[in-house]
């Protein structure tokens, strides 16, 4: 996707802002995990009062321009008025276009005062970002450590084409514009209570970096999700290509797969089609990529075959309660070249004798949205800032 198709044209946007309601009940706010009001940055869109839009949309959310780029149709757009009378208003797309046109380039180093307390944060990603912008505006020197060689934990694995990484940068750009933050990059903490002797609270928002198990025979036959988003130049191939999963991550796996010139790529999804856990976009991106959606459908085993991978699936059915195996469906198809699991993920231990040590983000809550590690990170960060009030 090009950078032209990310955001809105001149057009696009007058036209968006111009079917905003001006709600005076904000459904939009409401239905917004951090609270973001679209009503008032439209407005003052509407007036081209560009840098009141700019703030109202950043007061509350340092990542705006990635969040607009990627946040769910669940949330302000499903609670948007206008749903109920043609379709909802482009909100996210909206507020990631302005941002991306009206945001001064640089920003300015701007200078904070220290309030005396430190604070550690363990990944960056939209948590431990959110945390940390929350945490300066209220005079925390915080240092921030991440195990990898970039910023954006889980947002790294998104396609380039869904979000640009630059996008990420520019919004850390305004999260570190000034002396109390420092970001310590390919610095992985083993045990974060130490950094409990060093400062005055820690905030770990690590993600969930361990990948689901199968559980099935030739299990170690499959590549991670984590292992090939991270890293999709390593696993090019023009062969057949499965995905065991249903959710956003299957669903990036599957496309970034066929846009690294695979021959073929089914998904296979142990519930409905219509459970699968993606937003209406991505539901059409899949079909757009010509990708077979193998519904209710689980894996049994993966063997090796000559220079192929047979995967041996089953069916499934719904006894009213919950999905059980259908007897005697299974059948093995003997021709990939690649297999990844994208069955979910799960966090480390964790550790909560301390009031000082803080969990935000997926670690914490499990897997969820941009918006809503975004909140989770602001959470912490108030918990942290009450706890030195007191």
């Amino acid at each position: 996707m090009s950078e032209k198709s990310l955001y809105l044209t001149k057009i696009q946007l007058r036209e968006e802002l111009k079917r905003c309601l001006n709600c005076k009940t904000q459904p939009c706010m409401t239905a917004c995990p951090v609270s973001c009001n679209p009503r008032e940055f439209i407005q003052y869109s509407k007036a081209e009062e560009w840098d009141e839009a700019v703030a109202a949309i950043t007061r509350v959310n340092p990542m705006g321009q990635t969040c607009g780029l990627i946040c769910p149709d669940k949330f302000c757009m499903k609670a948007c008025t206008r749903s109920g009378i043609d379709f909802p208003v482009n909100i996210p797309r909206v507020q990631a276009t302005i941002l991306h046109n009206f945001r001064v380039d640089h920003p300015e180093k701007v200078s904070l005062p220290h309030n005396g307390h430190t604070v550690a944060i363990v990944g960056a990603g939209p948590a431990g970002l959110a945390a940390t912008a929350l945490l300066v505006k209220n005079g925390f020197k915080v240092t921030i450590y991440e195990g990898r060689h970039e910023i954006g934990g889980a947002l790294c694995m998104i396609p380039e084409n869904r979000l640009p990484h630059e996008v990420i940068e520019r919004d850390y750009e305004f999260i570190s514009n000034n002396d109390l933050v420092t970001l310590k990059l390919n610095a992985k903490v083993s045990h974060t209570v130490e950094l409990l002797n060093r400062f005055d609270a820690v905030i770990v928002s690590t993600g969930e970096p361990n990948c689901l198990e199968l559980k099935i025979p030739g299990e170690e036959l499959s590549v991670s999700y984590t292992d090939f988003l991270y890293h999709p130049e390593d696993f090019q191939t023009n062969g057949h290509v499965a995905v065991i999963g249903g959710g956003n991550v299957a669903a990036d796996c599957a496309a970034t797969a066929m846009r690294n010139g695979a021959a073929s790529v089914e998904m296979f999804v142990r519930r409905r089609i219509s459970d699968m856990r993606i937003s209406k976009a991505e539901y059409l991106d899949l079909v757009n990529h010509k990708i077979d959606l193998c519904g209710m459908t689980s894996p049994e085993k993966i063997e090796k075959i000559g220079n192929k991978l047979c995967l041996t699936v089953r069916r499934n059915f719904f006894d009213g309660e919950k999905w059980v195996p259908l007897e005697n469906s299974s059948v093995s198809l003997p021709y990939f070249d690649l297999i990844i699991r994208a069955v979910g993920s799960r966090s480390d231990t964790k550790s909560d004798d301390n009031a000082k040590l803080v969990y935000a983000g997926d670690c914490k809550t499990g897997g969820s949205t941009i918006v809503e590690a975004i909140s989770s990170g602001r959470k912490a960060a108030q918990e942290i800032i009450r706890l030195f009030e007191e």
